[in-house]
């Protein structure tokens, strides 16, 4: 049993990241056959990404995959831990499936994801949910047959987290949710520790995969007809910054480019590193996309500097203003967070200000959710719940217009758009902008994994409406 330790996930020792390669025995390819798995994922786009590769992982071991809980051989959860609410929702799925193996004995239960790094949520496993048969981490997703494995032959729960500055892992089979869009890893973990944020303790220290096997990658992806890539980091500005060589993600994204993959999309950037060479890369390439999502926070210096950010308002904003103006017809995107402790109301209106100045293109608004572990989580201070719910409410309704206004601009012109698939709600063809807005039109299925021009008809907040351009 190998339990997290928050103390030994905070250090950075600047050891040798050790590449490694997934492998297989032979003898664990069969554990599965004839079985099903049901697999639910909460968080981020690395979250998302990495159930791409537990699925092919559990396939490889003859696995098939069900969407009913109700009737599968294994459960595995794969959690969030950015904030309270996915907590909440993936205990009480653990709930549903305790009820379920009441039924089913031999039903295998697990948790893996940024929860299970988590000292206080193992705790809990052991302690109040011991029909839970294996947790995992982030650190050792490739170790999923073999712990599955012990799990399937073991009546004692397998707890295997490692708590460490972290390898990089090659060759991870991966089953992607799309044909036309993927993900590819670029940077693992964070060492900004902003005070409010429990990555840096889940995700392990900042280490950046070797260009060439991203590129590689890259270029498999082109030959199989993928359309866009999306480079993935939980700071992907800082990209290349741990290798011993200069080589940034100004020259990743140059490179990639090179690959002739007609969209290159990133995210998470931390505006602490984004440069201007990121900057004019983005300028000069045609399929490096025109859309930027620059998390700011918060709209106060005195608020940014508690919660560890590394940049005053002014900073942020004059960032803001050398990607608006060198970057043509650029989209911007935020994350927001209210009711930060001691955010007084002129706090508040800062940020309301900011807001009514850059005019986000779109913006993820949350209420601060306090994190065991985290250095906010001890300040004095901390805002009462409803004070904080009407200031994301008065947010909401600043940024919400100029959602719209941003999207009116649209009307008349004609957008490149890569057609995703056939919509649930409106039976229309759907897919996104070069600047990351939705769009639906009417048109043939054929069209799906191809972009193609639409001429937009209308705009709402969140989606514009469109037409096929002859």
């Amino acid at each position: 049993m190998e339990l997290p330790d928050y103390v030994k996930a905070r250090k950075r020792n600047r050891e040798e990241v050790i590449k490694e390669f997934y492998q297989l025995p032979e003898e664990l390819k069969e554990i599965g056959r004839g079985k099903k798995y049901f697999l639910k994922t909460y968080g981020c786009q690395m979250n998302e990404h990495d159930s791409e590769n537990i699925k092919a992982m559990l396939e490889s071991l003859g696995f098939e995959e069900t969407d009913d809980y109700k009737n599968c051989d294994l459960a595995l959860l794969n959690t969030c831990s950015i904030r309270e609410n996915a907590h909440n929702k993936a205990f009480g799925m653990l709930g549903r499936l305790k009820h379920v193996k009441e039924n089913n004995k031999d039903l295998i239960i697990g948790l893996c994801g940024c929860m299970a790094q988590e000292e206080g949520v193992v705790s809990q496993i052991i302690n109040r949910y011991k029909y839970v048969n294996f947790v995992f981490g982030t650190h050792n997703i490739h170790r999923l047959p073999f712990i599955l494995n012990d799990a399937i032959n073991s009546n004692d729960q397998e707890i295997e987290v490692m708590s460490k500055e972290g390898n990089i892992v090659e060759d991870i089979p991966v089953k992607r949710d799309s044909k036309y869009k993927a993900y590819v890893n670029i940077i693992y973990g964070c060492d900004k520790f902003c005070t409010y944020c429990i990555v840096p303790y889940t995700r392990g220290e900042q280490r950046s995969r070797d260009p060439k096997d991203i590129v590689r990658e890259v270029e498999a992806l082109v030959r199989d007809g993928y359309q866009e890539v999306t480079l993935l980091g939980q700071n992907v500005n800082a990209y290349g910054k741990d290798l011993d060589y200069e080589y940034g993600m100004d020259k990743l994204l140059e490179d990639v480019s090179k690959t002739k993959i007609p969209r290159i999309r990133f995210m998470t950037s931390h505006p602490w590193d984004f440069t201007d060479e990121m900057i004019d890369v983005i300028a000069k390439y045609d399929n490096v996309m025109p859309y930027v999502h620059l998390p700011v926070q918060s709209g106060s210096s005195r608020i940014l500097k508690l919660m560890g950010r590394r940049y005053t308002k002014e900073d942020y904003l004059k960032l803001f203003d050398k990607i608006r103006n060198r970057i043509k017809n650029v989209s911007i995107s935020t994350d927001i967070i209210v009711g930060f402790p001691t955010e007084t109301e002129e706090d508040f209106k800062e940020t309301l200000d900011l807001c009514e100045y850059c005019k986000f293109d779109n913006a993820f608004t949350f209420i601060y959710s306090k994190r065991e572990g985290t250095a906010a989580a001890k300040l004095e201070g901390q805002i009462p719940q409803e004070v904080a719910e009407d200031r994301l409410q008065r947010l909401n309704k600043v940024v919400n217009k100029y959602f719209l206004e941003n999207n009116k601009k649209l009307e008349g012109k004609i957008v490149p758009v890569l057609v995703e698939g056939i919509s649930d709600k409106k039976k229309e063809l759907f897919g996104y902008t070069d600047t990351n807005k939705l769009i639906n039109f009417k048109g043939s299925a054929s069209l799906i994994g191809k972009i193609v021009p639409v001429k937009v008809v209308s705009a709402k907040t969140w989606s514009l409406d469109g037409e096929i351009s002859e």
